[in-house]
């Protein structure tokens, strides 16, 4: 399976660990949440371009939601 994301400007807990939300979409349209506590670019590439890019998408300063609010 593979899932197109894309960040929002909220931001959840699960398991007591903040979360980014991203919002995504199936190959087949389905559309689903994704909560991501961490990424790491692969030791083979920059991880300079992959933080300014980061940087660019996401505000400083996002939104903090229940996650009973998100899954609605």
């Amino acid at each position: 399976m593979e899932i197109r994301i894309k960040p929002t400007d909220q931001v959840t807990r699960i398991d007591g660990v903040e979360c980014r939300v991203w919002e995504g979409t199936t190959g087949r349209g389905i559309k689903c949440h994704v909560f991501v506590h961490r990424i790491a670019v692969h030791l083979s590439q920059s991880a300079e371009e992959f933080e300014r890019e980061l940087t660019e998408c996401i505000p400083p300063r996002p939104r903090h939601v229940p996650l009973e609010g998100i899954l609605l």
